[in-house]
Formats: structure tokens, C-alpha cells, sequence
């Protein structure tokens, strides 16, 4: 797994869902199952912090999770009450990444 930390700021797209913003220096993956894995933390992330699918839905070909790690596709979440600026922080270690939704970057 890539070591350190994947950071990004959670952008809302209106009508469409929500994209990552990444921080400069935050640690993309470029191993499929290592994609995989923060891709499934980050959802399980978001998940626990109210975001909600949209009623669009994904399209596979576009929508990739290399292309949402990297800030360049659009999901389809929808932030739940709250709104506000929020990051998506993920510690990357022993191939088991852990997420969570904080309202900074630290």
C-alpha cells in the first residue's frame, strides 16, 4: 500500500454530486487493489458522515475511482444536512486504509 496520507477537500457539483479536490502531496495509489481499497473507505467514509447516492446514476465508463482519486469525475453523493466545507482525510498503512470525513484538512 502506498504509505502516507490521501487528503481532499469534498466539492459539491449542484445536480450532479459531489468530486475530490485532492491536497497537494496527498499519496494516490496507482495499484488496482490499493485503488480499490481507498475507494471503498472513502465510500464507507462518506457513508458515515450522511452523504447519500444521488439519484444519477454512476457512469462506469467516465466515473472511475482512479478519476475520482485524482479529482477528475464527478460522483453521485449528495452531501447530507450540515453542508459546509469538509475533507475527506485517509491514513494509507498496512494495506487497510482508514478514512473518515472531518470538516479541515488536518
Amino acid at each position: 500500500m502506498t504509505a502516507g496520507r490521501y487528503v481532499a477537500r469534498i466539492v459539491e457539483v449542484p445536480d450532479h454530486g459531489i468530486k475530490l479536490a485532492p491536497e497537494p502531496g496527498a499519496a494516490v495509489p496507482d495499484q488496482p487493489t490499493e485503488v480499490n481499497l481507498l475507494g471503498m473507505a472513502i465510500a464507507l467514509a462518506l457513508g458515515s458522515a450522511g452523504y447519500r447516492h444521488h439519484a444519477v446514476r454512476r457512469d462506469p465508463e467516465m466515473q472511475t475511482l482512479d478519476a475520482l482519486l485524482t479529482g477528475d469525475a464527478v460522483m453521485p453523493w449528495r452531501a447530507g444536512s450540515g453542508g459546509g466545507t469538509a475533507y475527506v482525510v485517509c491514513e494509507l498503512n498496512d494495506g487497510r486504509p482508514t478514512c473518515e470525513v472531518r470538516p479541515s484538512a488536518d
